[in-house]
């Protein structure tokens, strides 16, 4: 059999197990391995700050498992592609899927545009555990509530055991790039507060494995209740290995199984696939609602009087609400580029529902913070929390974070890491300072308005004007 010339065009699968594109090149010859930072077609998605420091390592870590071929360019794919074509002699092009609509958009016009030139294409499912259209109602219609999604999509497991890769066969086609194509891209920022998340995380093929070998040998065990507890290590911490597709969903759902083999933790594996499933959920209403990242599902939410609040907006942004919990969040995720789930719930309560803000505001901000920034997990949780998508948190469920505080930090230990001025506060008034007598915090040093900020809101009268809104706008149709 004559040996074809393939590209692989890596996207967000940048691995090289279990990666259906790179199989299928590999078994019909030699192997040209491309990436394509295209920020024009994403437009106002182009990754944000903390996603671009995660794709340069990630980049970096699958160039070195290639020996150095991974081939790196930005610019518009389809010039980049054709041109690749002509000068390799290309006959194939292999990618895996991806579900954001710019990304579909721009991907149906680039295969037309190069199946002209007698270029055979071929696209895989390398990031979800099913296609959006897999998983339906028996009308054909998309879920818009979780619960039967995931009923729906569970009937359709086991998966069976992955296939052995064949990299060993992986030939690649030589093409000629400089040994810093990657920082060509400049996806590092430029000033350096980058420093604090670089010990918190290791990008590439083999931090994901070691993440999630950790989360199974260690973790999984408590993790139906201590996942919702900031202070204790319960949680995976591998959503930007799957957003970025370093591991994929297959393989962490066939190793959870593997893993709790008698282990009797089937309530914890349950829930954790329940989360997947959640991944997954978002994925299916981003494919088939693409306004889901702009536009509110519930209509209703057009007419709802949201607040233009610079001030507060900053003061929630920089960990100045006066709330400890919350700050304690926001400077979380500055510092290492994630927040624990529990605490995104409240602090997004916190702006849409205390601060009357635009969920999209909240949204745009995670966007460019979040090292597992993902266009549907991320659109959809803001809807979610906001009360105006599908299957969406009641309006009226608001989170007071003095509450969940006390209740989800009693120790105040995620507080007193991530605001260490009141290390020293006493726990009975750490979870609400504004509340505590002065002489109380006097006696520790904390004056509020110089050592820690008073709190900026009232959440009793913010709670009612939230209600009070909501309820207008519900009379209104």
């Amino acid at each position: 059999m004559n040996t074809v010339n393939s590209i692989v065009w890596f996207r967000q699968d940048l691995r090289l197990e279990d990666n259906p594109a790179l199989e299928a090149a590999i078994s019909i010859g030699l192997v040209l391995p491309v990436y394509i930072l295209d920020d024009k077609s994403a437009d106002e998605w182009k990754m944000g700050s903390v996603s671009r420091w995660w794709l340069h390592h990630s980049l970096t870590a699958l160039n070195q498992s290639l020996n150095g071929g991974l081939h790196v360019f930005k610019g518009n794919p389809s010039e980049i592609l054709k041109r690749l074509i002509k000068e390799k002699n290309i006959q194939k092009l292999f990618w895996n899927r991806c579900y954001e609509p710019w990304r579909i958009t721009r991907d149906k016009l680039l295969e037309h545009d190069i199946e002209k030139l007698g270029i055979d294409i071929k696209s895989f499912n390398g990031s979800l555990l099913w296609e959006p259209w897999d998983v339906a109602k028996s009308d054909g219609t998309p879920y818009k509530v979780f619960t039967p999604f995931y009923k729906k999509s569970s009937a359709m497991m086991p998966l069976q055991n992955l296939k052995p890769n064949n990299l060993a066969s992986l030939k690649l086609i030589s093409c000629a790039q400089t040994n810093n194509k990657i920082n060509h891209l400049e996806l590092l920022p430029k000033y350096n507060w980058h420093g604090s998340i670089e010990k918190k995380w290791c990008p590439g093929e083999t931090g994901s494995h070691q993440a999630l070998r950790k989360f199974l040998i260690k973790n999984i065990e408590q993790y139906k209740v201590g996942r919702d507890y900031p202070a204790l290590n319960a949680v995976s911490r591998i959503s930007p290995h799957l957003h970025f597709g370093e591991l994929s969903p297959k393989r962490v759902w066939s190793e959870v199984l593997e893993a709790s083999q008698n282990r009797k933790i089937e309530p914890q594996v349950e829930h954790f696939q329940r989360e997947l499933a959640w991944r997954e959920f978002s994925y299916s209403l981003l494919y088939h609602f693409p306004s889901l990242t702009t536009r509110n599902l519930n209509q209703r939410f057009d007419i709802f009087p949201w607040k233009k609040n610079p001030d507060s907006l900053e003061k929630w942004q920089r960990g100045q609400t006066g709330f400890p919990l919350i700050d304690a969040g926001m400077r979380e995720l500055w510092q290492t580029g994630y927040m624990h789930n529990r605490v995104r719930m409240i602090v997004a309560s916190f702006l849409v529902k205390n601060l009357l803000i635009h969920w999209e505001t909240g949204a745009h901000w995670f966007w460019d913070c979040l090292v597992d920034a993902d266009l549907a997990a991320n659109s959809c949780s803001w809807q979610w929390v906001a009360g105006c998508g599908v299957d969406a948190a009641p309006y009226f469920r608001i989170f007071n974070p003095v509450i969940q505080s006390q209740k989800f930090d009693a120790n105040a230990d995620y507080i007193k890491t991530y605001v260490p001025e009141l290390k020293n506060c006493p726990v009975k008034y750490i979870h609400d300072p504004s509340s505590a007598p002065k002489d109380k915090l006097r006696n520790v040093g904390i004056k509020l308005g110089i050592d820690y900020p008073k709190a900026i809101v009232d959440l009793k009268l913010t709670r009612k004007e939230s209600l009070d809104a909501y309820n207008k706008m519900r009379t209104s149709f």
